[in-house]
């Protein structure tokens, strides 16, 4: 039976250094007894000198993880270490393997010491404890970290404060650094250290950049635990602004500035040209709508197609945009769903001429595909683009009853357009009062291959339209 004492200071080269040594010598992980220099001996183990050293190749993964774990707190992490290592030298693809479990608790163990030296550096406080005209300033600082982390953080400090003498005392170990020299000591108990001038000052300074209105309590002590409280000076304050933030959070809103940023007013100011409310004749609407070139879809299209019908029509029927006839004749529902409009209009007891049709969309979007034109559904913001022609054409025509074919009609008149389905045949109505009867688009019907569901769905377009026809005539 082999016993390792591994000291505190020097951990990661001394477990190195006796790992190495025992994969020479070929020793299984359970003929070794694994301990630090401060802990009772075992009473079962029998001491043995030092192994010899030898060379073993691991993944550098592996040697990246052990300078971590070798400074956790755990007293097993030694074992553990040399367990998987030995489980290496059989096999290197362990480091992969994400379901191990011991190279999961290792994992776990990593992460524990790197959140741990995270906080090391964030929450180190130094007071000076020299003379403020020497020659180098002198600080020192009490932390206790939750492992053995002053030693692979001290590098930190000597890169960042290389210009003054510091010293960082822990319970386990400290490290002091002198005339640009890095030394480590054994732990000692807590030190009385001055007050710094300038803790006020870090204190407003917390104070100044706490946002009572972001305040999250329980994020705030994952990220600054209570344990390092006590010797951090800001914290002192911690309580009076938790208590307080509801009040303040409310005064930032009331002195919030009333007047609009620069954006917001240029938006506010090209508001009525995006949004127009149609004032000149019926007659000219047409030709304002041909000449829209309010978002992208008039560059590839045709024409804007506009809708048509008489402007007394009682019933106004919406579909979705122009198709590719629709788009080179400029008249709307002209194309095979036209077509199939009109034989439902027909069959319903409905005359075309007497409605007025249009489309939410006035352009043709489509995907070319060589000589073919390919459909394609469009956009939200281009719908709401387009919106204010719609409303145009409905203050102009003034219909009893609209009829929206298809989820882009639905979404256009009454803001959503979902579950069109289940909607269809029902009866909802716009903020302006104007009734809505929500029905399938003829393109539907033409884009079903099972015979079953085209009789159904043309039955359910006809019962809808015919229920239109009903609602005008009574």
């Amino acid at each position: 039976m082999y016993r390792a004492e591994i000291p505190q200071i020097g951990a990661a080269t001394a477990w190195r250094e006796a790992a190495r040594g025992f994969l020479a010598k070929n020793v299984p992980p359970d003929q070794i007894l694994w301990g630090d220099d401060s802990a009772s001996p075992d009473l079962f183990g029998a001491d043995a000198a030092k192994p010899p050293s030898g060379q073993v190749k691991v993944p550098r993964s592996f040697v990246s993880m052990a300078d971590k774990v070798v400074w956790h707190r755990d007293p097993s992490r030694f074992a553990r270490l040399y367990a998987f290592l030995w489980r290496l030298r059989s096999d290197r693809a362990h480091m992969q393997d994400r379901g191990d479990a011991d190279l999961s608790v290792l994992r776990r163990m990593e992460k524990n010491v790197s959140r741990c030296q995270h906080k090391m550096k964030a929450f180190v406080r130094f007071r000076e404890i020299g003379e403020p005209d020497a020659a180098r300033r002198s600080f020192a600082a009490w932390f206790e970290p939750s492992h053995h982390t002053v030693e692979p953080t001290a590098d930190f400090f000597v890169r960042r404060f290389a210009d003054m003498d510091w010293r960082i005392l822990t319970p386990d170990v400290s490290a002091i650094f002198e005339g640009g020299k890095l030394r480590f000591e054994p732990g000692q108990p807590r030190p009385e250290l001055p007050d710094d001038a300038s803790e006020q000052l870090w204190v407003t300074y917390f104070r100044n950049i706490f946002n009572p209105a972001r305040l999250k309590v329980q994020a705030m002590q994952s990220e600054m635990p209570k344990k390092y409280w006590k010797n951090m000076p800001e914290a002192a304050a911690i309580p009076d602004l938790i208590a307080n933030a509801p009040a303040r959070a409310r005064e930032m809103a009331e002195a919030a500035p009333t007047l609009p940023p620069l954006r917001a007013e240029r938006i506010q100011a090209n508001l009525p040209e995006a949004n127009p409310h149609w004032q000149a004749p019926g007659g000219d609407l047409p030709s304002a709508i041909s000449a829209c070139t309010r978002c992208p879809l008039h560059k590839p299209a045709t024409q804007a197609v506009a809708g048509e019908g008489p402007q007394s029509a009682e019933l106004m029927f919406v579909g979705e945009q122009p198709g590719d006839h629709e788009d080179l004749v400029g008249r709307p529902f002209v194309g095979p769903a036209g077509q199939l409009f009109d034989l439902l209009m027909a069959e319903a007891g409905l005359k075309r001429e007497e409605a007025f049709v249009t489309n939410a969309v006035k352009h043709f979007k489509f995907l070319p595909r060589g000589r073919k034109r390919l459909h394609q559904k469009p956009s939200q913001d281009e719908i709401a683009t387009c919106n204010p022609w719609l409303r145009a054409e409905i203050a102009l025509v003034q219909p009893r009853l609209i009829v929206a074919m298809g989820a882009s009609a639905a979404h256009a008149l009454l803001g959503s357009g979902k579950a069109i389905t289940d909607r269809r045949g029902r009866v909802e109505w716009r903020t302006d009062g104007l009734p809505v009867l929500i029905t399938l688009h003829p393109s539907f019907l033409l884009r079903l291959s099972d015979a079953v569901a085209v009789k159904q769905a043309r039955a359910d377009m006809l019962a809808d339209l015919r229920r239109a026809a009903d609602w005008i005539a009574g």
